[in-house]
């Protein structure tokens, strides 16, 4: 391989130009660099709101390339065909991408390198979206970890290789391929109005990731293990938004985190921690792919979820359960693109527990709702709190929408703050989620609360006695 062979470098969930070990190597070998996104049978299952993510992480890293004399090729078909296609038309010699862990990514990849590899091109994926590979990270009986606890014990010591910077050029090719435009996909046309809601919102590409980072460091991450489950408070880092686009690196965070802890910042440990969970749902879907859409712990197969949908669920994804810290954390989500942590378990207990319906119709919702939509954590935290999945709290320890609204919202500015039928005068972010939700529905603020479609103990009792008839 001489040094005017190009390498395609194939980006995915990796929208950054530091810390990329794949692009840090390819920019080190001197040959030139040909940057291509791909609307491959992957991309275009993604819900409505990651599809136009994807549409804004795509934009922010075009002209990130541009700023070091690159840019980005567009092709929408089979990723086998598209960089068999791209890798003739460029004369390259090597395909590399980062690597993916759930298991359609998984599929489509196998396939790719085994056909790049037949036609005689060079295959390579690389490490870059997480801080430990699943297959490196053992028990001492040489599995896999199933709790995370002992898996945070495990690896909180080991070293983590620091960062590599983004390089300051990339070589061009000689001729660029053609590409498509962006605005020809149509990423953004199932959003319809709710798109506007969300830009004003997003914290979108690898700058606005490093400055996220830097106010979190310099602010809140000294109470962050105290204060990151009051909703109202801007108490966390709000990074699963860049980290689901690959816009800064995990290792940038660890050791930015990391530095924080050495530095005496009481909260930093706990954050790397949470670094680790995000890594625990990674080896979990890489180990058990089942995870994503089956039960991980069988003995809940018999378990009497609903699958049917109907008037309670339109009503649990419209936030209009008449149970206000639910709705306010669905209407969160359909007016940031993001809900609190919190508040994700919240509304999952309540589907899963009050309501009694299978995590997986709040796992595909929130597959069409988060921009921060994330395959490993989606299903791992849906099966969490649902009490099928690994680690997860008993069964019978169902979240109380109410107590959990005076601990950890007493002033009750969270619920105003998205629920405008809740507050005397409704700020822009209640207003907003009737902009934001689909037309369809035919909200207005003027729309009298309902009650609760379930009784909190009712709902309890209910679940409890199925728990114990299983």
């Amino acid at each position: 391989m001489n040094k005017s062979t190009p390498i395609i470098i194939w980006f995915r969930r990796d929208f950054r130009l530091a810390d990329h070990p794949a692009l840090a190597e390819a920019s080190r070998s001197g040959r030139p660099i040909v940057p291509v996104v791909l609307l491959d049978e992957v991309a275009e299952t993604f819900g409505s709101a990651p599809r136009w993510r994807l549409s804004q992480a795509i934009e922010q890293f075009e002209a990130r390339l541009k700023q070091v004399g690159s840019r980005l090729i567009l092709r929408r078909g089979t990723a086998a065909d598209e960089l068999l296609a791209l890798a003739r038309e460029t004369g390259a010699g090597d395909i590399w991408w980062s690597r993916a862990y759930d298991p359609e990514a998984i599929a489509r990849d196998i396939k790719v390198k085994s056909a790049l590899k037949d036609a005689g091109f060079g295959a390579i994926s690389w490490p870059g979206h997480l801080l430990f590979e699943p297959w490196a990270v053992k028990t001492k009986q040489g599995g896999f970890f199933k709790v995370y606890s002992p898996m945070w014990r495990a690896v909180k010591d080991l070293d983590v290789a620091p960062p590599d910077p983004a390089p300051l050029r990339l070589l061009a090719p000689e001729k660029w391929p053609d590409s498509d435009r962006l605005t020809g996909w149509a990423l953004d046309k199932s959003m319809d109005r709710g798109a506007q809601v969300l830009a004003r919102r997003a914290n979108v590409g690898e700058p606005a990731a490093h400055e996220r980072l830097a106010n979190f460091l310099c602010g809140s991450i000294g109470d962050y293990k105290e204060r990151r489950d009051y909703l109202a408070q801007n108490a966390t880092s709000r990074l699963s938004e860049n980290l689901a686009w690959g816009e800064i690196g995990p290792r940038t965070v660890w050791h930015a985190g990391l530095r924080a802890h050495l530095e005496g910042q009481r909260g930093a440990e706990h954050f790397l921690k949470e670094l680790v969970w995000r890594e625990f749902a990674y080896h979990l879907v890489f180990h058990t792919p089942e995870i994503t859409r089956k039960n991980w712990r069988s003995e809940w197969d018999a378990f009497p979820w609903s699958d049917h949908e109907g008037a309670a669920v339109l009503r649990w994804k419209q936030g209009r359960t008449g149970v206000p810290l639910v709705d306010a954390a669905m209407r969160e989500m359909y007016v940031t693109g993001h809900m609190h942590n919190r508040g994700r378990m919240i509304v999952g207990s309540f589907l899963t527990k009050h309501m009694l319906k299978h995590w997986r119709i709040g796992q595909k919702w929130f597959e069409e709702c988060l921009i921060d939509w994330d395959p490993p954590a989606n299903a791992m935290g849906w099966q969490w709190v649902a009490g099928s999945g690994p680690d997860a709290a008993p069964y019978f320890r169902v979240f109380n929408p109410e107590t959990q609204a005076q601990k950890f919202d007493a002033e009750q500015t969270y619920i105003q703050r998205y629920v405008a039928e809740c507050a005397p005068d409704p700020g822009p972010e209640a207003l907003a989620f009737f902009d934001a939700c689909p037309r369809a529905w035919g909200l207005s603020p003027d729309d009298p609360y309902p009650t609760p479609i379930v009784g909190l103990a009712e709902g309890r009792q209910r679940a409890l006695a199925a728990y114990e008839a299983r």
